[in-house]
């Protein structure tokens, strides 16, 4: 664990191939391989290795013995068992966020939606959906629960992926003003409501991205 502010040189590796991961950048079965990495990054091979192994703890790359790793594939069954605990883990924390947040912490909240709908009226996808992203993040902490951010850390980098494959910019970001208005006068009944539409939206979302792979979220 780091001390003192010191980041290990393998925790800023990692988040930057997860984050290109994520956007895109290194999509579905490309190689990450040590040493090109290493060279790539200026370092040496260790802290490259830590780090695809934290990645691979993570679900999001796949070891290959005595070669390299690639980007994890996720299939039909993967994606549908994340929506099912996505489910499950969002009606439970919005009602949650509802009912405890704090000042603080929605004035956090509304800067991020506000930073997510001005990305998506420009156009800046990868802005957009990382605002996205972090939008249900600071709704995990809202909820004050520690086992639940717990589980939600486990499934982190995975369910970041997941919430980023969306087309409609604008409809995401809409949404999540929504909820926001509704997690501030603490409406419970109306934010389940909402996250109920919002998961479905998400749904949708996600079949056609999988029916026509070229729509990723790449712009």
């Amino acid at each position: 664990m780091a001390t003192g502010g010191f980041e290990p040189e393998s925790v800023r590796i990692a988040e930057k191939i997860r984050t290109e991961i994520i956007d895109g950048a290194r999509p579905p079965g490309s190689k990450l391989v040590e040493r090109d990495l290493a060279l790539d990054l200026g370092v040496s091979r260790l802290p490259v290795r830590d780090a695809i192994k934290t990645l691979e703890t993570e679900g999001m790359v796949r070891l290959r013995p005595r070669s390299w790793a690639v980007v994890r594939e996720f299939t039909a069954t993967d994606i549908a068992d994340l929506q099912e605990v996505r489910v499950g883990l969002e009606s439970m924390t919005f009602r949650l966020a509802a009912r405890r947040h704090t000042r603080e912490g929605l004035e956090r909240l509304r800067e991020i939606v506000q930073a997510e709908l001005a990305a998506a009226q420009t156009g800046d996808g990868a802005a957009a959906r990382r605002a996205g992203a972090e939008f249900h993040e600071c709704v995990n902490q809202l909820a004050g629960n520690d086992l639940l951010l717990e589980l939600h850390g486990v499934l982190s980098a995975r369910m970041r992926w997941l919430l980023v494959q969306h087309d409609d910019l604008q409809a995401i970001g809409r949404e999540h003003q929504e909820l926001l208005e509704a997690i501030s006068v603490r409406d419970e009944d109306r934010v389940a409501l909402l996250v109920s539409h919002h998961l479905a939206t998400s749904k949708r979302s996600m079949a056609r991205l999988t029916a026509d792979p070229s729509a990723a979220n790449l712009s």
